[in-house]
């Protein structure tokens, strides 16, 4: 009988088999800041149970951001708006792993004292990129 499967190795009907290499994942990436030079953040990558357990998280607070900003009320502009800061500081919680190079009143930064005491401009930057590592589109990224 024939068969449809193709080897790369010369010697099928020998006992030699040819080595297959492993193939290296790192689940953290580090970035190296644009903002503040000389700072660099650690954000692990998206998988596929990552992805599922950040939607359901997401989902709630985005229906209800979505919403309050089609209403035409100020105070429900503003609603939304603290809505989307949520899921920013959501998105940093979840991903965020490490910060190297920034100490924040003294202190190493954490995720915790990025979003209470850090730069605003770094912590937009970092959601940035993890909105970016996880493949978010145009539209989910504006939620």
């Amino acid at each position: 009988m024939r068969s449809f499967w193709r080897s790369d190795n010369k010697d099928v009907g020998n006992t030699k088999t040819k080595s297959v290499q492993a193939i290296s994942y790192e689940s953290v990436v580090s970035v190296a800041s644009k903002v503040l030079p000389g700072v660099t953040f650690a954000i692990q990558r998206i998988s596929f149970g990552r992805r599922m357990e950040l939607s359901r998280q997401v989902r709630e607070i985005s229906q209800k951001a979505q919403f309050l900003n089609a209403g035409s009320e100020l105070q429900e502009k503003i609603e939304a708006n603290i809505l989307a800061q949520e899921v920013d500081a959501l998105y940093l919680r979840w991903a965020l792993t490490g910060i190297e190079g920034l100490q924040i009143d003294g202190e190493a930064a954490t995720p915790e004292r990025l979003l209470e005491k850090g730069p605003e401009e770094l912590t937009r930057e970092i959601v940035s990129e993890i909105r970016r590592q996880c493949g978010l589109n145009e539209a989910e990224r504006k939620n």
